[in-house]
């Protein structure tokens, strides 16, 4: 479990939510992703080119807020996020299965355009759970 029950049950409900990582200089840096759960982790798609990739893998500390259709409802989940690079198009697999309920095929390519594309996967592990959860 991720906190609290609800606020478990709120981060099972959404799939959006606002990370944050740390520039070399400390100056946070943040961006709109989509995400699911492997159990009690995080985890979401990135390429390795992008600056959350490149800072993470400097600094792990991550901030994860994640947002709801409730107005003022939200649950921030402070930790580590570790850039997984292995079983990349298995992962990826499952990612897209569980965003779309389950059904998911993946399409003639898929492995070429993960490789080329440079996709990895950001799994985010909670230390400190915090937010508001209405509704």
């Amino acid at each position: 479990m991720i906190g609290t029950p609800p606020q478990d049950a709120f981060i099972s409900a959404s799939s959006a939510a606002i990370v944050t990582t740390l520039r070399k200089d400390g100056s946070p840096s943040s961006s709109l992703i989509t995400y699911c759960r492997d159990g009690d982790d995080l985890l979401f798609s990135t390429t390795a080119k992008r600056l959350k990739a490149k800072t993470l893998r400097k600094d792990q500390r991550i901030a994860f807020c994640v947002i709801g259709s409730a107005p003022g409802s939200y649950v921030t989940i402070e930790g580590t996020g570790t850039v997984e690079t292995n079983n990349v198009v298995e992962k990826h697999i499952f990612l897209n299965k569980a965003m779309r309920g389950g059904e998911f095929t993946p399409p003639e390519g898929f492995a070429e355009r993960l490789k080329n594309d440079g996709r990895l996967i950001v799994r985010v592990r909670a230390t400190r759970v915090s937010g508001v959860v209405r509704g």
